[in-house]
């Protein structure tokens, strides 16, 4: 990211350097004793499905197009429970101190995984402590204004940014979101003055920027208000086209070439979870994947999901990891470690 200042390698930065090891240890452990035969009969009774956000925001909508037919392909009930709070931290590390038997499985965004740890702070490291099984889908974030903010392009905006500078507050859904380092990462590119307004979900941060409260917001459901006329679209980041957004340029087209924040949703579950649940698991989402039905359902919550394995999963995390890390150094961020 030639853009960003490269920065030092700091204590900051110990806990990424310490998940780029895991590396080089094993994804999945040898069933022995009773995981084995505990994976034999799996699943034999309800599932908890976590969204570690309040229901209304993309991720919880996500969970609940997702658990039906997981229930489905599953045999058994599948439910959607919300444990928000914290940049979806709260809801993680329940999902990773639960027991490791397949029965509760995490509906992530990766910003739970690649940028809250560091600045909110947790006691989980996310790539020993979860195993993915299921890619849900690249996250389009809609760049979108109140119609009163006197800009009809990106381009306009950062040049009322500059002219005005502290005077613009952009919210997103919660510190250490997807969000939250995509209005960042474009601080950094342009230079501009911005202030961040996390809100706990994309709902109560929409409803504000719909209200005038704040003028920017960076939300994936940020589109169906692009297209009602209650906010005005600038750009989306996370798709290479989006035709449920006429006029709406990509991030890329609207002036910001090689845009690297990005964002997805994932499954995962606790690490030592049995192989024999967890290859059953990722069968089951790859097969979501490619259903046409849930393909569709996703890209109207501006969400790609792509048959990808737990393997594949890995290595997006760990470069969003990689990038979210020098936004955060070079944005200055405050961190668990530095708060």
């Amino acid at each position: 990211m030639s853009s960003l200042p490269t920065p030092h390698f700091s204590a900051r930065r110990r806990f990424l350097a310490a998940t780029a090891a895991v590396t080089a240890a094993p994804l999945f452990i040898k069933p022995q004793g009773a995981n084995a035969a505990t994976a034999s009969g799996y699943p034999d009774r309800p599932i908890r499905y976590v969204s570690p956000y309040p229901p209304g925001g993309t991720n919880d909508l996500v969970a609940r197009v997702i658990s039906k037919p997981l229930a489905d392909a599953l045999g058994t009930n599948v439910v959607v429970e919300n444990i928000g709070g914290a940049g979806g931290t709260m809801g993680t590390g329940n999902v990773v101190r639960a027991a490791p038997d397949g029965y509760t499985i995490l509906n992530a965004s990766s910003g739970n995984l690649s940028s809250a740890p560091q600045i909110i702070g947790a006691t989980y490291d996310p790539l020993a402590d979860l195993v993915p099984v299921g890619f849900l889908g690249h996250i389009r974030f809609v760049f979108a204004t109140h119609p009163s903010l006197p800009v009809q392009s990106l381009a306009e905006f950062i040049a009322y940014a500059k002219a005005n500078p502290g005077k613009i507050n952009y919210g997103t859904a919660g510190t250490g979101t997807g969000g939250h380092i995509a209005g960042e990462y474009l601080r950094l590119r342009t230079g501009i003055d911005i202030v961040h307004v996390p809100y706990r979900g994309s709902a109560p941060a929409l409803t504000d920027a719909i209200a005038g409260r704040v003028q920017l917001v960076l939300d994936p459901l940020a589109a169906q208000y692009v297209r009602s006329g209650a906010l005005r679209g600038l750009a989306y980041s996370g798709a290479t086209h989006a035709p449920d957004l006429p006029g709406v340029p990509t991030i890329d087209a609207a002036g910001m070439p090689d845009w690297k924040a990005t964002n997805f949703y994932l499954a995962a579950v606790p690490a030592h979870t049995p192989p024999p649940i967890i290859d059953k698991l990722t069968q089951t989402f790859l097969g979501l994947a490619r259903n046409p039905d849930i393909q569709t359902k996703l890209q109207s919550l501006g969400v790609e999901i792509l048959p990808l394995d737990g393997a594949a999963t890995t290595k997006l995390l760990r470069a969003e990891i990689a990038v979210n890390n020098e936004v955060i150094e070079a944005a200055k961020i405050p961190t668990a470690r530095t708060a």
